[in-house]
């Protein structure tokens, strides 16, 4: 890259252009977007909480430290306790962790699934997209938390089920989004270079086509992790969680039934998941204007 004359040396009547590299860029666009930062904020500060929380405040979720449906304050519980005396702060803390890593796998598996499906299907066309295509809508067709129920029921819940029939019902709309932008690409000059001088296919897709299409599936993959999290405490609160295991969404399942006579052991979790996803979809919805080319322009 040439460095830029002084304006001392540049002739008269040259126009000097700076070319601003596209990651600065969209980091500038994204710094400008004051929803996004407030997201990213919280949603460092709701990660933070999940990894040094329990240093900060060691105290184990699953005991019984005091009287069943204490209100907050009580005793010292900043948020109370529970329908079982547990305290509701530690649950709320130790529940980040298992609730923020089950929304990260599922939306791993979503991301592998849809980007594999959707390349594969916008890429060749075909038969290979009309069987890949058939595929996508048979599982879209499916109501995605029955299908979810049925793939925990089958196995013994955890943590690791949960992630995966999240996955797996999820990643239809990344396979579309995947195939779109493969479709476009696919047609462009740079990919009809590799092509004429005999690139293979794989090094094509993935290291030629998948890297131009990447601005759209990530902020895809922010907004799945959002989505995974609400999954998550859908069936949780169906009782289908690991009993083993604190999350957000076990602790509204386990709540639920005396919701009427104490609203906190219900209201703090649902508060946490309602910020989390509220902060997860503020960072997408700023990445995407600050990955968008057409954006980047207003």
């Amino acid at each position: 890259m040439s460095a830029v004359m002084p304006e001392s040396q540049q002739p008269e009547g040259e126009v000097v252009v700076r070319v601003e590299h596209p990651v600065l860029e969209a980091a500038r666009m994204f710094v400008r977007n004051k929803a996004a930062v407030v997201g990213a904020v919280l949603l460092v500060l709701i990660v933070g909480t999940s990894l040094f929380g329990p240093w900060i405040y060691p105290v184990d979720p699953f005991e019984l430290v005091w009287a069943p449906l204490s209100p907050p304050g009580e005793e010292g519980f900043i948020l109370g306790t529970d329908t079982l005396g547990r305290d509701l702060l530690a649950g709320l803390i130790y529940g980040s962790r298992a609730t923020l890593a089950v929304g990260a796998a599922a939306a791993l598996i979503t991301i592998v699934i849809g980007v594999l499906v959707g390349s594969l299907a916008g890429y060749y066309r075909g038969w290979v997209e009309e069987l890949l295509m058939r595929i996508t809508e048979f599982f879209q067709v499916l109501p995605p938390l029955l299908l979810a129920m049925v793939v925990v029921m089958l196995f013994n819940p955890s943590l690791t089920t949960i992630a995966v029939a999240i996955g797996i019902v999820s990643w239809t709309g990344t396979a579309r989004l995947a195939r779109g932008e493969f479709l476009r690409i696919r047609e462009l000059e740079y990919v009809k270079a590799e092509r004429s001088i005999g690139s293979k296919d794989r090094r094509i897709i993935w290291q030629v086509m998948l890297p131009n299409a990447g601005p759209p599936l990530i902020v895809s993959a922010a907004l799945s992790v959002g989505t995974a999290i609400l999954f998550e405490a859908g069936l949780s609160f169906l009782g289908l969680s690991d009993p083993n295991v604190m999350s957000w969404g076990y602790l509204i399942g386990a709540n639920r039934p005396h919701i009427l006579e104490a609203w906190w052991p219900v209201t703090f979790p649902g508060i946490a998941i309602f910020i989390t996803v509220l902060a997860i979809s503020l960072v997408g919805d700023g990445l995407n204007d600050a990955l968008n080319p057409k954006l980047r322009q207003r």
